[in-house]
């Protein structure tokens, strides 16, 4: 009997190989186009069994996933990645009838890590895991467009001829070993790493679950009309631009909250407004941030995609017609979780990047020459300013 007869799979019939598998090639390319749109869901499969099986979980499912060994799936079990009728099973569980099994699979292997000996800015490292202030323009992992130059390929290199260890296993699959969030490509900032498996799906779950603390800063076009502002808006994918997002109040808009603070205001050159605004995520969604200011009518600074300008040092002050700022000027500065070992909150600051830097010094400096001070004290505000390194 296949296993299309002896259960049925709520799922993306593209999901399925042959005996009711899951194919690893179907599960791959869904990784990866949620890659694109920096979406960190884990893709769920759903298996509903219409009659007994004589069997445990874990073989079970070593049947359905077979790109992964049977430790991976006990790993994954033991990590709550797999629930039966709601619950949270044992690897020794026996399947009956009626059961219905929920699976978050990781992604399948895709091939080796080649070290790269590329700099890297550690923030904090020890046996379990690294946390690097990644700098604007590296990728965070490989995909088919770039198998190399990312932040995995550098992290491999420092394990094996610096600091010893290695990508958590979980990390060989996608491509990705360790990584358990990301970051934009333009987007500069804190980001953790796992180096080992367990310390991957601990933080996993916490990052799932929103129980870190994320902030960024952004220099943003324009002066907030408060200084702190709940954004409440649901976001989707673009009506028209397939690399785009929107705010959407039709039922593909997902509920999207982002809490923004006023840190400082300016005025540039010619006398055009700016801010900088510290962001408090309570959701994860692709281009949150970005979408929400935009349509606040706030874009951030460099960000063209989504009504930013490309910026030269002139427009804020400065003597020079060379562009300073042709990416998003966001930074992720703030990184809070509990290590994912020893359960104790921890909290990394990641300086601000050189570009965004040298634009906060020649707006504070054109605004100062107005008779205003930049300073707001807003609310809430966490980030320590002299710590970010402006």
């Amino acid at each position: 009997m296949s296993g299309q007869d002896e259960e049925r799979i709520d799922r993306t019939a593209s999901l399925l190989g042959a005996g009711g598998a899951i194919d690893r090639d179907a599960l791959f390319a869904i990784y990866e186009e949620n890659a694109a749109k920096d979406d960190e869901s884990p893709v769920t499969v759903e298996f509903e069994l219409l009659k007994d099986l004589d069997k445990r979980l874990d073989r079970y499912l070593v049947d359905r996933v077979p790109f992964l060994s049977r430790t991976q799936i006990q790993r994954l079990i033991d990590e709550e990645a797999i629930t039966v009728n709601g619950r949270v099973p044992k690897s020794s569980t026996k399947l009956r009838k009626g059961d219905r099994i929920v699976a978050a699979l990781p992604p399948p292997p895709s091939g080796a890590i080649q070290p790269e000996d590329i700099p890297l800015d550690v923030l904090f490292e020890d046996d379990s895991i690294i946390v690097v202030n990644k700098p604007a323009g590296l990728i965070v992992h490989p995909a088919r467009s770039h198998k190399s130059g990312t932040l995995v390929n550098a992290l491999a290199w420092r394990f094996k001829h610096v600091s010893g260890g290695e990508l958590s296993k979980v990390g060989e699959e996608f491509a990705r070993p360790g990584v358990v969030h990301r970051l934009d490509k333009f987007t500069s900032g804190a980001i953790v790493s796992a180096k080992n498996d367990t310390a991957h799906w601990r933080l996993g779950k916490q990052f799932e679950m929103r129980r870190t603390d994320k902030r960024y800063l952004a220099l943003v076009h324009g002066s907030p009309e408060k200084d702190v502002e709940t954004i409440d808006l649901p976001l989707g994918k673009h009506p028209t631009v397939k690399e785009k997002y929107a705010v959407r109040f039709d039922e593909t808009g997902k509920p999207s909250l982002t809490i923004a603070r006023v840190r400082e205001r300016y005025v540039g050159a010619g006398g055009e407004k700016y801010a900088l605004v510290e962001l408090e995520l309570k959701t994860g969604r692709t281009h949150q941030i970005r979408v929400h200011l935009s349509y606040l009518g706030l874009s951030i600074v460099g960000d063209d995609m989504y009504g930013g300008k490309h910026t030269t040092e002139r427009m804020l002050g400065g003597e020079s017609d060379a562009i300073l700022l042709a990416r998003q000027a966001l930074h992720a500065t703030t990184l809070g979780f509990r290590h994912p070992m020893t359960e104790k909150p921890v909290m990394f600051t990641a300086p601000v990047a050189a570009d965004i830097r040298r634009a906060v010094e020649l707006l504070r400096g054109s605004t100062r020459a107005a008779g205003l001070m930049p300073a707001v004290d807003a609310p809430g505000a966490t980030i320590d300013l002299s710590a970010a390194g402006i």
